[in-house]
């Protein structure tokens, strides 16, 4: 007999954040907002993740007020009088369905192409003008360039606030542009950007110090890392639990409340001699709750789908087991609430067979 999923209705109660249950949206991009500006259709699109007993809904990448931020005219940003107005719509939507909901705050760096985005005559930034290894496409961010990124995340991180979000995310993974800095295959600076692996968590470190300002001490502030990055999913920044720790602790130092450990697969151990995953390792070395994800629920991992294999509902006991053991605090759920916004409901009420099957094709409706 399958375990009962009863731990995953369980509240959450931590410093900062309360939620109903263990069960997080994770933050999927979308490209459905024209001209950056979310509409009636995410409105719609988030209330129903709500209406489904999401606990926590985080929202799909928003780029934050820097010209060279995003490499799509249709994702949505999080500025301008136009979107932080459809974005208000969106909290208003979740908390009256009796959700919770935080922005992702997101600059792509060096991984947006040439002639792409809002701005297409602009080049891209990096910390070194790689976008992978051994590529230099984009312009070497100057002080200013770091100056105006960070006060551009504060500024978002300020008006999420002022809009009644419930705390925020900063993207710090997947080799986006923070994590650009992270990863020393692309930081090539000769600055105090650069050195050992605390060393490159100083552009991160002085972001989460901005934002922390800009919000007070009680705005939840949540940071996504990961391991692997987008066309590299061997690369580390940390290949043991010490490197780990040297990584986490200035971030924890700035003010980082809660960690989301982003991985393929939540359940595969971060490191040799340890079943621990990444998130446990996390938890374990910060103190602070950390939200696990990747292939919850589903036979095959999120590049399998993208690359065109339908999905099957997978057994949630790997889960629970986790869950029980204390080992994280919250699983963010992906594309299993793409095909089917009342997943949880359906898991917490037994209906498992009822669940509609991911498709590749849902990616492309989003619905």
């Amino acid at each position: 007999m399958p375990l009962s999923p009863d731990i995953l209705f369980t509240p959450f109660q931590s410093s900062k954040l309360n939620l109903k249950n263990r069960l997080v949206m994770a933050p999927m991009t979308r490209n459905h907002s024209p001209a950056g500006v979310p509409g009636q259709n995410v409105v719609d699109y988030y209330r129903r993740r709500a209406e489904g007993e999401v606990g926590l809904i985080i929202t799909e990448g928003t780029t934050i007020n820097h010209p060279v931020a995003s490499n799509d005219v249709n994702i949505p940003s999080f500025h301008g009088e136009a979107s932080l107005a459809g974005w208000r719509k969106v909290v208003e939507a979740v908390h009256a369905a009796g959700g919770k909901i935080v922005p992702q705050l997101w600059h792509q760096g060096a991984q947006r192409a040439a002639g792409t985005g809002p701005n297409p005559e602009l080049p891209a930034i990096g910390p070194s003008g790689y976008s992978k290894p051994g590529e230099q496409s984009a312009k070497i961010m100057s002080q200013q360039d770091i100056d105006d990124v960070i006060a551009a995340f504060a500024q978002a991180a300020r008006d999420a606030k002022a809009l009644n979000f419930d705390g925020i995310e900063l993207h710090g993974a997947h080799g986006y542009l923070i994590d650009q800095f992270f990863w020393e295959e692309l930081n090539k600076r000769d600055d105090k950007y650069n050195g050992s692996i605390t060393e490159r968590t100083r552009f991160a470190v002085e972001i989460i110090e901005a934002v922390r300002q800009a919000v007070g001490p009680d705005f939840p502030i949540i940071f996504r890392f990961s391991q692997f990055k987008i066309g590299d999913y061997d690369a580390k920044l940390a290949h043991n639990p010490q490197e780990l720790e040297e990584f986490l602790k200035p971030l924890l130092a700035a003010g980082v409340d809660l960690f989301h450990a982003s991985t393929r697969r939540f359940w595969e151990p971060a490191f040799d001699d340890s079943q621990l995953t990444l998130a446990g390792w996390t938890k374990k070395i910060s103190g602070k709750p950390t939200i696990a994800v990747g292939s919850v629920g589903l036979d095959i991992d999120f590049m399998s789908s993208f690359g065109g294999a339908e999905s099957n509902p997978a057994s949630l006991d790997e889960l629970i087991t986790r869950l029980d053991n204390e080992e994280f605090d919250l699983i963010a759920v992906g594309r299993a609430l793409i095909s089917d916004p009342a997943w949880a409901n359906k898991i917490q009420q037994g209906k498992e067979k009822s669940i509609a099957t991911f498709s590749p094709a849902d990616l492309q409706t989003l619905k």
